[in-house]
């Protein structure tokens, strides 16, 4: 799935995340990345496990379809810690969700990871306005053990769907311990982002792997999202009591959109201008990567300046 190229890691641990509900995990992927101005490592080869579905048409002519990408980035730490690893995919596999984890561990092993971590959100009836709670799944007695010293109540029944649960049986089937931490989200809302859920689990995250994480950017892009939610919970309401629910949808969609951007936006000059800009200045200084991921995401463009966006995270030669 990669090139052979083995680096030289300390004990490192391992991030995967996925787009899922909230966006919970990919945000707070995108956050680490940018924010501890990680290295992109290598690039695994995910081709056998997609089908194009679609092609793009650009001024008449016909684009290669495109087939997600899974890249693994590096956060090399001090001596007596453990390196971070984030593995960061543009979709979950349409099929052989299996045969994909297991290569995905095959990779790990061989680099030494000791530890496999995943994100996810959880639905519940919590209000928008609410600290979300983190639950927690683990592999091992001794993981239940840390969760209930850092206070994150186990997930005591039921299923995980998808990667998030199907990474950690592969991880446990060749010995490496697994964790999965699952940040709550108002299901009312589950189809927007939810900021606040991956700040949440981050915070679980960089307690058990003991890093430095400077969350503030994070911290107002939650409190942010969870006052409009809230606006629009209000509305949601008295629109129920008045039983005229689709009277009034602005708020909504306008949310709704910037849940799914694509690239068919267009920027006007200042605002193409503007991004020029955060791209030279990321390139000397990558903690500005997530500020610029906002702005993407805002003005809707970010599927045209992905691969640009991660590239600014490859190794210095």
């Amino acid at each position: 799935m990669v090139e052979d190229h083995r680096p030289d890691l300390r004990s490192p641990w391992l991030l995967a995340v996925w787009p899922g509900m909230g966006h919970v995990a990919v945000a707070a992927g995108y956050y680490l990345i940018a924010r501890m101005r990680m290295s992109l490592l290598t690039e695994l080869n995910v081709r056998p496990f997609f089908e194009a579905d679609h092609v793009d048409v650009r001024g008449g002519v016909i684009q290669p379809g495109h087939v997600p990408r899974s890249r693994l980035f590096l956060w090399r730490a001090p001596e007596g810690q453990n390196d971070i690893l984030v593995l960061l995919n543009e979709a979950q596999p349409q099929t052989g969700k299996d045969r994909f984890c297991s290569q995905v561990m095959d990779l790990a092993v061989s680099l030494g990871v000791s530890r496999v971590f995943t994100l996810a959100a959880m639905a519940t009836s919590m209000n928008p306005e609410s600290v979300p709670r983190v639950f927690g799944i683990t592999t091992a007695s001794a993981g239940l053990a840390e969760l209930e010293h850092l206070h994150v109540p186990a997930l005591e029944d039921g299923q995980i769907s998808g990667l998030n649960g199907l990474m950690l049986a592969a991880a446990m089937e060749r010995g490496l311990e697994g964790t999965g931490l699952l940040g709550e989200i108002p299901s009312v809302f589950s189809q927007f982002p939810f900021p606040a859920a991956s700040l949440a689990v981050l915070r679980v995250f960089r307690m058990m792997a003991d890093f430095p994480l400077d969350f503030s950017e994070l911290q107002k892009q939650a409190e942010a999202m969870k006052a409009q939610l809230a606006k629009l919970l209000l509305r949601l309401q008295q629109q129920m009591e008045k039983e005229s629910l689709s009277d009034d949808e602005s708020e909504e969609s306008e949310l709704s959109e910037q849940a799914t951007a694509t690239d068919v936006a267009e920027l006007e000059p200042d605002e193409e201008r503007k991004i020029e800009q955060l791209f030279v200045e990321c390139q000397t200084d990558r903690s500005h990567a997530y500020h610029l991921k906002n702005e993407l995401d805002r003005l809707g463009v970010f599927a045209k300046y992905e691969n640009r966006f991660l590239d600014l995270f490859r190794t210095e030669s």
